[in-house]
């Protein structure tokens, strides 16, 4: 009989299954803040749990405790003043090795049904992570509310489901014979077991804690591994929340809690590399900055390690028809979360000629014009404004934009500060637009993180093709952008950004751009150029963290040839 969370769960399960197949839209955690969804009191709830949380310490009850660490200030003006525990890992991480041991000898379905709950339970509080991430990440509440709940839970489901297909293509047992002579036949009883890696460690990221994190957590779990969730020290809470929830799963159905632990550090004392390094730790999942990445990468040697690190992303304009639909939607790309994404544009090729579009032709200058004119446009209201550009999540960015100006490159738009009037202390800056020449690669061929765009003149809309894939492939990318009428340009760009191992959107308009991401369809990152080595999700993503041993029985001829009369 399978686990009872398993058989509440299944048929989320086998949808998800079916979805990664066929690819086409699904979602298995309702995206609208509704209270006819998730119950007329919910919001409230979860303002008042959020609350709760705050200039107190963060109860967790987990081994290895000493001290306490805590430094989250929201982007949006006040201090958490939340404390979690400071960790000692020579305890922690052999208390996560130990707890592996009945976990792992569970059954496939056992451990679905145990993260699918986690799942559930995590979904049933996401209003109050909504807050979490809002206050830690300087995302505006709606995209807090969708990219941090149901769009995150939904990438930990869609790893769930990939683990648990290529968890289930092995049967269990067989009974194996072979011919070996005329008179002779050999049988053997077959059993194959599913044998985890060891302890996982997922290093969370400050712009988007959950949704970077849920695939790798729960790829390691379900496949019978124990995970240290390492947070990072600017968005500690909704991670916290989610191992909080996930240990309470855990110890209800009778299995030590310790499979799901924190390890939370500050800016001045940081634990990661010590943490990564330990002999016990044999999977990694990284997102943050490339050069701490590559170090991961060089120095984990006895771990698999998954990155999704960074890049610079593309926009190529070649030729358009409806110039106010491809603008708008090229403004509130640069604009939502202030380009805090690691699918934002950064560049934007036009041929110095101009291009062709609906109206007539148009100059480099007058394109470029209207790119700043729909960004002024779009956020000229200063509520919808403050609304899509959310806050600056890292001191650092501000500099970030003071040092692009500084360093070259005509200014086409300032970046400017928008109010927010809930948040009048909240730290929100609005795009900033320069203008450069092609030559001028020492200015944008570097990731430059945050509200920060390039307006490159090139020769022509070959250069902007061949610049791209560049960028792509030396620097990273996760995503390129292409606007043509013409389908050999189109053809072109494609062969490019395969070769490049970039993702390719062409001619977007209306409600969906760039930077938005689709579980169970879009595959997150390639793992084919610098910005990252794995893909939210794929096969790939999952297989390697867990093996396959098996241990074969003789069966004696009698014994065979009796259990058959």
């Amino acid at each position: 009989m399978s686990h009872p969370l398993y058989q509440q769960h299944r048929q989320t399960l086998e949808r998800a299954v079916s979805a990664i197949a066929d690819r086409t839209f699904w979602s298995a955690y309702p995206e609208v803040p509704s209270g006819k969804i998730y119950g007329e009191t919910a919001k409230a709830d979860g303002q008042t749990a959020f609350d709760a949380r705050l200039n107190k310490p963060f109860a967790i009850d987990q081994p290895g405790e000493s001290g306490s660490v805590g430094e989250e200030i929201s982007p949006f003006g006040p201090k958490l003043g939340i404390t979690y525990p400071r960790i000692d890992l020579d305890i922690l991480v052999p208390a996560a090795l130990s707890a592996m041991d009945s976990w792992k000898r569970a059954s496939i379905e056992d451990r679905g049904g145990i993260c699918l709950e986690i799942l559930n339970r995590i979904n049933q509080h996401s209003f109050e992570m909504a807050l979490a991430i809002m206050h830690t990440t300087g995302q505006a509440y709606m995209m807090a509310f969708q990219a941090g709940g149901p769009h995150a839970q939904d990438r930990g489901l869609e790893a769930i489901a990939y683990a648990y297909q290529a968890m289930t293509s092995v049967p269990e047992h067989v009974k194996w014979s072979k011919k070996v002579s005329k008179t002779d036949t050999v049988v053997l009883d077959k059993t194959y077991r599913i044998v985890p890696r060891g302890v996982a460690v997922v290093i969370g990221c400050s712009t988007f804690p959950t949704w970077n994190s849920y695939p790798g957590l729960f790829a390691s779990l379900v496949t019978g591994n124990a995970v240290v969730v390492k947070p990072h020290p600017g968005a500690v809470l909704p991670l916290a929340i989610t191992v909080e929830i996930a240990r309470g799963v855990l110890s209800e159905q009778g299995f030590d809690p310790n499979l799901v632990t924190l390890a939370a550090d500050s800016s001045d004392a940081p634990i990661t590399k010590e943490l990564v390094t330990r002999p016990e730790v044999r999977i990694v999942d990284y997102t943050g900055s490339s050069a701490f990445g590559d170090w991961v990468e060089q120095n984990t040697p006895q771990a698999v390690v998954y990155t999704e690190k960074a890049g610079v992303n593309s926009i190529i304009i070649d030729s358009i028809d409806d110039l106010r639909a491809v603008t708008g939607n090229i403004a509130f790309t640069l604009s939502l979360y202030s380009g805090q994404m690691c699918t934002t544009s950064q560049n934007i090729f036009i041929p110095k000629d101009g291009i062709e579009t609906g109206q007539g032709p148009m100059s480099f200058d007058d394109v470029a014009g209207a790119i700043v004119k729909a960004v002024d446009w779009l956020l000229g209201d200063a509520k919808r404004g403050a609304e899509l550009l959310g806050a600056i999540q890292n001191e650092g960015t501000i500099q970030r934009i003071d040092q692009a100006k500084s360093d070259g490159g005509t200014v086409l738009r300032e970046s400017t500060p928008v109010v927010n009037e809930m948040f009048p202390e909240a730290r929100v800056r609005s795009p900033l637009i320069l203008k450069v020449d092609a030559s001028q690669q020492d200015l944008y061929m570097r990731e430059m993180f945050g509200p920060i765009v390039y307006i490159v003149e090139t020769a022509d809309t070959d250069q902007s093709i061949e610049l791209a894939a560049k960028a792509a492939r030396e620097l990273g990318a996760i995503t390129c952008s292409v606007y043509s009428t013409n389908q050999e340009v189109l053809a072109k760009a494609q062969d490019a950004s395969a070769d490049a191992g970039v993702a390719l959107s062409c001619n977007l308009t209306g409600q969906i751009w760039v930077n938005q991401s689709s579980a169970f369809s879009d595959f997150h990152v390639s793992g084919a150029n610098p910005a990252g080595n794995a893909t939210l999700s794929d096969a790939a993503f999952v297989v390697n963290r867990f093996r396959v041993v098996q241990s074969r029985v003789m069966v004696p001829v009698e014994a065979e040839a009796h259990a058959s009369l």
